[in-house]
């Protein structure tokens, strides 16, 4: 299937905002519960309930890991049309074939449709060499072998009334390092530091405020933030922050900075998890002065609720 270039002219009016949302994490670092074994892995995926409609952000790491905690938790994936891909790094696109294969006999539109930042398919190398290092190319031609249809979006985007893509995200503020070896080549062979600069993260415009899903949050958590609300809501308080946010490795005179800044969006939940790290959700919780219940280290069948707020596992509580 060609691949298609979707850009600021789809951005559609304003439409009502999300009242329904639920969002299940079905793989990261941490799982198990008393009754459910769960499967760990270093990678990410989610299940977006908005309503009647239903996506899958990010896919996991091994094949096996989101068909596996999805089953276990009985949620059955094959209605599911649209996958969102937050970046080309396998622990997050590593499930797309096994999840295609699994459903597509039932339902043929099943998990057929996958949408990725622009970038998500330029070459990656190692600094000095000439291997290809982006495992997503190579996964994107055996996902369109089985039918499936990968659209690229170079700008924000809004998939349904309220549930919107940031596209690739700006970076005014340093809060990422680019990967620490290798390169991106640009349009035009243009060799520059990896960056991952196709990263980006699906937000949910509800009646609580801005909600935002992030995959490793590589293009920085506050940046953003920042470009969602600028899109999407101007001025709008940002209600919760879930996912993959990088900051595992973050010095703590930047996490004070994130923190102060996440106040001022008057953030009310933190469900940090994959490469957050776990005491940074804790570091942040303090800076925010975010209660036990509302900053909580992610695990795999936690969940966000609007209304209800954050579901976590026992040992994670």
């Amino acid at each position: 299937m060609a691949v298609v270039l979707l850009g600021a002219s789809d951005v559609g009016a304003s439409e009502p905002p999300v009242r329904d949302l639920r969002i299940t994490i079905l793989s990261t670092n941490l799982a198990g519960n008393p009754g459910m074994s769960g499967m760990g892995e270093w990678g990410f995926a989610a299940l977006v309930q908005v309503g009647d409609q239903q996506w899958l952000f990010d896919t996991g790491h091994r094949a096996e890991t989101v068909l596996n905690n999805a089953a276990e938790l009985g949620l059955p994936l094959g209605k599911i049309t649209d996958v969102v891909l937050s970046h080309n790094h396998g622990d997050h696109a590593g499930g797309l074939i096994a999840l295609r294969r699994a459903w597509s006999n039932e339902n043929p539109a099943a998990l057929g449709r996958v949408h990725v930042g622009r970038g998500a398919l330029w070459s990656r190398m190692a600094d000095g060499g000439n291997e290809e290092w982006n495992d997503f190319i190579s996964i994107s031609e055996d996902y369109r072998k089985l039918g499936g249809e990968v659209i690229v979006h170079d700008a924000a985007i809004e998939l349904a009334p309220g549930v919107w893509l940031t596209g690739p995200i700006d970076r005014p503020h340093d809060e990422q390092p680019p990967m620490r070896s290798g390169y991106v080549v640009w349009p035009g062979d243009i060799r520059r530091s990896d960056d991952v600069p196709e990263d980006m993260a699906m937000v949910f415009d509800t009646t609580d405020g801005l909600v935002v899903l992030a995959g490793c949050g590589h293009a920085g958590l506050i940046n953003t933030l920042e470009q969602a609300r600028a899109a999407m809501r101007p001025g709008a308080n940002v209600h919760a922050v879930m996912g993959g946010l990088h900051l595992a490795s973050m010095p703590e005179e930047k996490l004070d900075w994130t923190g102060g800044k996440l106040k001022e969006f008057e953030l009310e939940y933190l469900h940090g998890a994959h490469c957050t790290g776990i005491a940074p959700v804790y570091h942040l919780r303090e800076a925010v002065g975010l209660p036990r219940e509302s900053a909580v280290v992610g695990a795999v069948g936690s969940t966000f609720e609007l209304g209800q707020g954050i579901t976590p596992l026992w040992i994670a509580r």
